[in-house]
């Protein structure tokens, strides 16, 4: 158990769902909670896990999702519950359900986040508010529901990660109103007096050649060509490689990137196909223009960011994070597993790994994105 206060975080490795959440719960109850924020491994009997979040957390507010791996107090986790409560002396919160994702319409999105923020503002006029988003990691809606809803959101910022099923890429759900939920994305905003400070970091650096996407079909994510030449041929000629001999090591360390609004974010690359096209995590339309980067230290990048918000908050109340699947793995590969752990520890930081991360309404890969929640109160007018 970590307790900071307004925040109390809490990790359970009970490999049977109902005693994860007994856990899970002694280790975050308190008083009054705004909401429980939790993320668990796929492994676990969502019904069995729902029913005890619904017993032991009764009259909470409770959301959450699964993940590819869990960030708990105890730094990277797999098949555990890791989340935190909030307290609502410090919290106000509100979520909300958007379903069916395959037939989102941007309009009722726009509606959707709207009237979640206007319900929260009729409980908790003025103050800070933020937004996190938990969508369904294989819907490959990430893209018009994240734009849609931060536009319905405005001046509100908002984070967040797309659920994921540890490796096997089958099915994922979120969890809203008791159950959990495929085919789905839950928004939860949070009113806190609280300072904040959003996350993005990344270790890539891009390289100097252009590529040009002229061939794709932009809805199954699949680039067919880069150039006006087979996308897998371009894309081995400038990571120096055949293309018979790629392997998912190198898209891991050699991902391409897009520049939006002067800033470069990861388009990360799934797999290669038979036909010579390249499938990629993110959706990439006609047109686009892409350079190759490679990685710099990511413990050292994270550890920077985490630093800087740090100290602009002059202390941390906790940190929500969504991680990508693909760091995870580059930090197992590489060894440094302990490492992260002991960041994520001295940081107070708690999240999961992810299938894709969401910021400031841009759909992104191979990237750590969050909130940063200070210890201190702002001060509010008349103090």
């Amino acid at each position: 158990m970590s307790t900071t206060g307004s925040i109390i975080q809490g990790h359970s490795c009970a490999t049977d769902a109902r005693e994860a959440v007994q856990a899970f719960h002694a280790s975050v109850a308190q008083p009054d909670m705004a909401v429980v924020l939790f993320f668990c491994s796929p492994a676990y009997d969502r019904v069995a896990l729902a029913d005890e979040m619904n017993r032991v957390f009764a009259g909470v507010q409770v959301v959450g999702c699964t993940t590819a791996g869990e960030v708990g107090p105890a730094g990277y986790l797999n098949h555990s519950l890791s989340g935190a409560s909030f307290s609502g002396a410090a919290f106000t919160a509100e979520a909300g359900l958007i379903e069916h994702l395959q037939s989102f319409e941007i309009a009722a999105g726009h509606q959707f986040a709207e009237g979640l923020l206007a319900q929260l503002s009729d409980r908790k006029p003025g103050g800070n508010t933020f937004g996190v988003l938990l969508i369904d990691g294989l819907s490959r809606r990430e893209e018009p529901v994240t734009h849609a809803l931060q536009a319905g959101l405005g001046a509100v910022p908002m984070f967040g990660g797309s659920a994921g099923d540890g490796l096997d890429f089958r099915q994922t759900w979120v969890f809203h109103g008791g159950r959990f939920h495929t085919d789905s994305a839950l928004l939860l905003l949070l009113a806190t007096p609280l300072p904040f400070h959003f996350l993005r970091t990344q270790h890539f650096i891009a390289d100097g050649e252009r590529l040009v996407v002229t061939g794709v079909d932009a809805p199954n994510r699949v680039v067919y060509e880069i150039n006006g030449l087979p996308a897998v041929d371009e894309y081995s000629r400038l990571v120096g490689v055949n293309p018979e001999e790629l392997t998912p090591g190198h898209f891991a360390s050699c991902p391409v990137v897009v520049m939006i609004d002067g800033t470069d974010y990861v388009r990360s690359i799934q797999h290669a196909n038979p036909d010579g096209s390249l499938t990629f995590y993110c959706a990439i339309d006609e047109g686009v223009v892409l350079r190759v980067a490679h990685g710099v230290d990511l413990i050292d990048k994270t550890e920077a960011a985490f630093t800087r918000v740090e100290q602009d908050l002059g202390g941390l109340e906790g940190m929500i994070v969504c991680d990508c699947i693909l760091r995870n793995l580059e930090i197992q590969r590489l060894g440094r597993r302990d490492a992260a752990t002991q960041l994520f520890r001295r940081f107070k930081a708690f999240g999961f790994s992810t299938y894709g991360e969401q910021l400031g309404g841009v759909h992104i890969n191979q990237t750590l994105t969050g909130i940063a929640i200070g210890s201190r109160r702002e001060k509010q007018h008349g103090q």
